[in-house]
C-alpha cells in the first residue's frame, strides 16, 4: 500500500510505502470510529520531507489568484468593523515567539495579520522562566551543543536539523538584543551564562527566572509600531481553510471566531505559518497556559498535513507542588507554576520527604540528568513512598545569589509562606511540552502548500525523543526566520481571486440553541474536559503499558462519542462553532494523536517509557510518522467544518 502526501513548497514531496506489516493499523481514531491511519518511522529527517518519491505536480499558477489585496493596519479590534472576511499576504497563528518573530520579518514584504487566541502577551514564551541556548562562550562549541541535544533526545534528532540550529542560535539571540531585548550581564560585563539539565556547558541566556516573558515585551513592542502588521486579539482559529489541487492540498487561509463579539471572522492569506504552541492542556496539570489546548495540531491534521512524534510528551519534573506550600491557595491554578530547570543547574538538590537525596540512585548526572531521567525518578519515588510531591533544596546557596538568579520563583513561594532562601521547594512532575507535532523540513515548510509552521506546534527533528532544556526558545527563533524567505517566495508567486472567501461555506455560532441548551452544552464540555485529562494522566503518563495505552484509547473514544451525541441531542449542528466546543474537539484530536503514536512504537526512548518494551532498540530508532488516509467514517471532532474544495 503507498500513501503519497505531497510537501510543502517549492520541489519538496514525499511519500510513504508501506509493505506488509510496516505499521499500518486500524485505529479507534476518534469518537469509537474507525479510521485508517498509516503510522510509518523512518531514519532520515530530511529524506523522510524531501526526498523519497517525487510525485507529478500541478501548475499551482492555475488556481484562481489575483493581485487583489486589502491591507489592513490598524492594530486594534477596531478592526472587526469593515466586514467579516479579512485579506492579508500572510497570516499568522499564535503571538509566542515564533509567531512574533517571523511577523516582524514578512511585514517587510506584505501586509500581516497576527491572529491571537486571547491576549498578545499570553504564550507559552511569556512562562518560559530557563532561558534560550546558545554558543556563545569560546569554550563551548557548535559540535558539543549538538552533542548534548542529540543525547538528550535519545539519538532519534535528525543531525542536519540540530547542526542547523545550533549554529544559526547566536545570531539569533544577537538580532534579540538588537532588538532591545536586556538579558542577565555578568560582573566582566558579558552575557551571564547558566547551566541547565543535559548541558555540558553554561550557554544558558536569560533574564533573571523571566526570559520568556523579557523575550515577548521586545518582540511585541516592535510588532506595534510595525504598520504593516495587525494584531488580532481574542481570535479562536477554528479550521484552516483548504482545497486540492490535483495531488496538492493548499492552504488559503484560517476561519476564526472572535471570542468577545461572537463573530466569525474568515482571513484569506497568501501565506499561513502556525506558530500556536502546544497541547498541555490534554493533561490535569500542565505548566501551559490556558490557551495551550493543541489547536494548531488539530487543524492541522484536519487539513491533511502529516503529523509525527507525538508519543513524546515532555513533562517537566519540578512544577510547583501547592499540596507542600504551608500556605494552601484559595483556588486551584489553572495551570501549575515551574520551577525552572536553572535551579537545579545552579546546584539545587532532590530529596523526597525523608530528606533522602535519590539521583544519583537512578543516573550518574543526578541533578543534571535530562528532564525525562529526572522526571521518572520523582515519579518512581512518588509510587514507591506513596508520596504526593519531592523536595527541590537550593537553600545552601548565598541567600544574594538566589534571589538575584529567582526573584520570580522566590516572591511566588513567598506569598505562600515558603523562603527558598531557607527551605526546600515542594515540587511535582507537569505536563510541560509537545516535542512533537506538524512535521516540518529545514524552512518550516510541511506538506500543505503555503502552511508552515514554527515553535511548540511543530516537529522539526530538533528534539527527538527528549528536548534539552533551553532549546524550545532557541528552536522557534532559528525556524520563524528559516520560514521567512520560502514564505515570501511563495506570496510573490500566488495570485488569489477574492472570490474565493465565498468557496467554503461559513461556521455560525449557536445563537439559534437558547440559553438553557447552551448552558448544558457548556457544563457537559467542562465535564467531558476533567474526564479527558485524567484519562490522559492516568493512563498515557511518565510511564505506559499497552495494556493501559488501549485502555485509554477505548475509553476516550467512547467518551467523545457519548460528548458528541450530547451535543447534537442539543441541537448542535455541525457547523456551529463555540469556544468551549472547539477547544474540547482538538483536545480529542491531540490526545487521539498522542495515543495512537505512542502504540505504535515498541521500544522505550526517551519521553516515551513503556513497561512492555522497557529498552532501546536501535532498529525502531525512527520518527513516528503520522499520515493522513481516506477515512471510513468520520466525525465532528475530526474532519474540517467546511467541505474540501478543489482549487
Amino acid at each position: 500500500m503507498t500513501t503519497c502526501i505531497p510537501a510543502g513548497t517549492g520541489s519538496l514531496h514525499y511519500s510513504a510505502t508501506l509493505g506488509k506489516g510496516q505499521g499500518c493499523r486500524t485505529t479507534s481514531w476518534v469518537s469509537g470510529v474507525t479510521f485508517k491511519r498509516c503510522i510509518q518511522k523512518e531514519l532520515s529527517w530530511s529524506r523522510g520531507v524531501s526526498k523519497l518519491l517525487q510525485i507529478q505536480r500541478c501548475n499551482f499558477s492555475q488556481s484562481p489568484f489575483s493581485e487583489h489585496w486589502k491591507p489592513l493596519r490598524t492594530v486594534t479590534s477596531s478592526c472587526l468593523r469593515d466586514g467579516s472576511t479579512k485579506y492579508f499576504d500572510f497570516a499568522i497563528i499564535g503571538s509566542g515567539v515564533a509567531g512574533l518573530r517571523y511577523a516582524l520579518e514578512v511585514a517587510k514584504h506584505g501586509s500581516v495579520a497576527v491572529i491571537t487566541k486571547a491576549e498578545p502577551h499570553e504564550s507559552n514564551t511569556n512562562y518560559a522562566q530557563g532561558g534560550v541556548s546558545a554558543v556563545l562562550c569560546p569554550s563551548d562549541s557548535v559540535e558539543s551543543h549538538m552533542h548534548d541535544t542529540i543525547v538528550a533526545g535519545a539519538y532519534l534528532c535528525d543531525e542536519e536539523t540540530v547542526r542547523v540550529v545550533c549554529t544559526e542560535g547566536p545570531d539569533r539571540i544577537r538580532e534579540l538584543i538588537a532588538m532591545g531585548a536586556s538579558f542577565d550581564h555578568g560582573e566582566d560585563g558579558n552575557l551571564h551564562l547558566a547551566r541547565e539539565g543535559g548541558h555540558s556547558h553554561h550557554r544558558i541566556v536569560h533574564a533573571a527566572d523571566m526570559t520568556g516573558r523579557e523575550i515577548e515585551r521586545a518582540l511585541l513592542k516592535a510588532v506595534v509600531n510595525d504598520p504593516n502588521i495587525s494584531v488580532f486579539e481574542h481570535h479562536f482559529a477554528i479550521d484552516l481553510l483548504t482545497c486540492q489541487d490535483c495531488s496538492d492540498t493548499i492552504c488559503l487561509g484560517v476561519d476564526t471566531l472572535n471570542t468577545e463579539t461572537l463573530e466569525v471572522i474568515r482571513f484569506i492569506s497568501k501565506v499561513t505559518l502556525l506558530a500556536s504552541g502546544g497541547a498541555g492542556h490534554i493533561y490535569p496539570t500542565t505548566t501551559n497556559p490556558l490557551v495551550a489546548t493543541g489547536d494548531g495540531m488539530a487543524m492541522a491534521h484536519r487539513a491533511q498535513a502529516v503529523i509525527s512524534n507525538m508519543e513524546f510528551v515532555q513533562f517537566h519534573p519540578t512544577a510547583l507542588a501547592d499540596k507542600g506550600l504551608p500556605i494552601k491557595p484559595t483556588k486551584s491554578r489553572e495551570n501549575a507554576f515551574l520551577i525552572t530547570e536553572a535551579v537545579r543547574g545552579d546546584g539545587g538538590i532532590l530529596y523526597n520527604l525523608g530528606m533522602e537525596r535519590f539521583m544519583p540512585l537512578y543516573d550518574e548526572r543526578a541533578e543534571l540528568a535530562p528532564r525525562d531521567v529526572v522526571a521518572r525518578s520523582i515519579d518512581d519515588q512518588l509510587k514507591k513512598r506513596n508520596e504526593k510531591y519531592v523536595f527541590l533544596d537550593i537553600s545552601h546557596r548565598a541567600r544574594e545569589k538566589i534571589l538575584s538568579h529567582f526573584p520570580n520563583i522566590a516572591a511566588e513561594c513567598l506569598q505562600y509562606g515558603l523562603d527558598i532562601t531557607r527551605q526546600p521547594i515542594p515540587v511535582v512532575p507537569a505536563a510541560h511540552y509537545m516535542c512533537g507535532g506538524v512535521r516540518a523540513g529545514l524552512h518550516g515548510e510541511t506538506n500543505v502548500q503555503g502552511l508552515y509552521v514554527a515553535g511548540e506546534v511543530a516537529c522539526t527533528g530538533l528534539h527527538g525523543a527528549n528536548r534539552l532544556a533551553s532549546n524550545s526558545l532557541l528552536e522557534a527563533l532559528v525556524f520563524a526566520r528559516r520560514a521567512v524567505q520560502p514564505s515570501i517566495d511563495h506570496m510573490k508567486s500566488s495570485k488569489h481571486d477574492l472570490s474565493t472567501s465565498n468557496l467554503w461555506g461559513r461556521p455560525v455560532v449557536p445563537s439559534s440553541l437558547g440559553s438553557d441548551a447552551m448552558d448544558k452544552v457548556l457544563t457537559m464540555t467542562r465535564k467531558t474536559r476533567k474526564e479527558l485529562q485524567s484519562i490522559m494522566w492516568d493512563y498515557v503518563g511518565i510511564v505506559r503499558s499497552t495494556t493501559r495505552l488501549e485502555f485509554a484509547e477505548q475509553k476516550i473514544g467512547e467518551l467523545e462519542a457519548k460528548w458528541e451525541e450530547y451535543l447534537f441531542q442539543q441541537g448542535w449542528e455541525p457547523t456551529m462553532v463555540g469556544l468551549e466546543a472547539c477547544e474540547m474537539r482538538n483536545l480529542f484530536c491531540c490526545a487521539e494523536l498522542v495515543i495512537s503514536s505512542a502504540l505504535a512504537r515498541h521500544e522505550s526512548r526517551g519521553l516515551h517509557y513503556t513497561v512492555d518494551f522497557p529498552h532501546l532498540e536501535e532498529s525502531k530508532r525512527l520518527p513516528t510518522i503520522i499520515f493522513p488516509c481516506s477515512s471510513v467514517k468520520s466525525t465532528w471532532c475530526s474532519r474540517q467544518l467546511h467541505k474540501q474544495l478543489m482549487c
